[in-house]
């Protein structure tokens, strides 16, 4: 018996993930919507093995390409559940989906918790502060949406939240060069939000800044320290925090690789990027 819950997917040349992401899905959800951003390779024939749903919208920016479709699809059901097409439901969290939705009495929440078990070059990166990193990726229509700065945007709930055991797992890369390509492209992003002073920690709007509050506002309040220390330094604190004092390197070569660059090279990319901008701005 399928759950009353859509399913919106995000996509762009998926063609290598596509198909394993509307598998985790297609025989428990009543509807999957693919919201795709003209995909030049065969993203959209592999979806449409599973889904008849299928739209194309120009891509600005993740956060008002998730809140066009929340506005716009045809979606009949009461609750929905976000993916992007690198995400596939794990069996756990069908199974918690099935007890909650599949019993007769009324979901006392507006939206839910989901951690992503990130998988990096085949290994489950386990530690670092990476697991469980939780977002409130499945709520009820209209009380959900997506921040919408360039980069670092996350989805936000009006309402009450509860957290889930079951996991969404999450495929970083198909490879290095596609890995390193992805985050050159935000880290442009990045830099831009925090030389406008846009980043979304300095709003009053989206996810709140709370040392005590959820896993995501928890988030937030220390990516709003961060952002208040020097460039250039705080690459290191943070990658040494996460390797060492969040015991990063017990996720072995894999964990080495990505931790590194997802906590250094990354991060300083961001800086060199401000830097550099900065320099061009005096320049002028």
């Amino acid at each position: 018996m399928k759950i009353p819950l859509s399913v919106i997917v995000l996509s762009y040349n998926e063609e290598k993930n596509i198909e394993a992401c509307l598998k985790s899905v297609v025989d428990f959800v009543e509807d999957i919507f693919l919201v795709d951003s003209f995909s030049t390779d065969k993203t959209k024939e592999i979806a449409k093995k599973y889904t008849d749903k299928i739209y194309e919208h120009k891509f600005e920016n993740y956060g008002k390409q998730r809140n066009w479709a929340l506005t716009n699809l045809p979606i009949k059901t009461k609750w929905v559940l976000n993916l992007d097409a690198d995400h596939r439901v794990l069996d756990n969290l069908r199974a918690e989906l099935e007890s909650i939705f599949l019993d007769k009495k009324e979901v006392n929440c507006d939206g839910f918790l989901i951690t992503r078990k990130t998988v990096f070059m085949g290994k489950w990166i386990r530690h670092g502060g990476h697991y469980p990193v939780y977002q409130p990726i499945l709520f009820k229509i209209g009380t959900g949406y997506c921040e919408e700065e360039r980069y670092n945007q996350h989805l936000n709930v009006n309402g009450k939240v509860l957290k889930l055991k079951g996991d969404i797992e999450d495929i970083i890369a198909d490879d290095l060069t596609t890995f390193i390509s992805r985050h050159n492209r935000w880290a442009s992003d990045d830099a831009i939000d925090q030389i406008l002073g846009e980043d979304q920690v300095s709003k009053n709007t989206g996810v709140k800044q709370d040392l005590f509050g959820n896993p995501m506002e928890r988030r937030r309040f220390f990516r709003s320290f961060y952002l208040r220390l020097p460039l250039f330094i705080r690459p290191f604190i943070y990658f040494f925090y996460r390797y060492f004092l969040r015991l990063g390197f017990l996720d072995g070569k894999e964990g080495l690789i990505f931790h590194t660059l997802q906590c250094f090279w990354y991060q300083f990319l961001v800086d060199a990027k401000i830097y550099e901008c900065k320099q061009k701005q005096a320049s002028k």
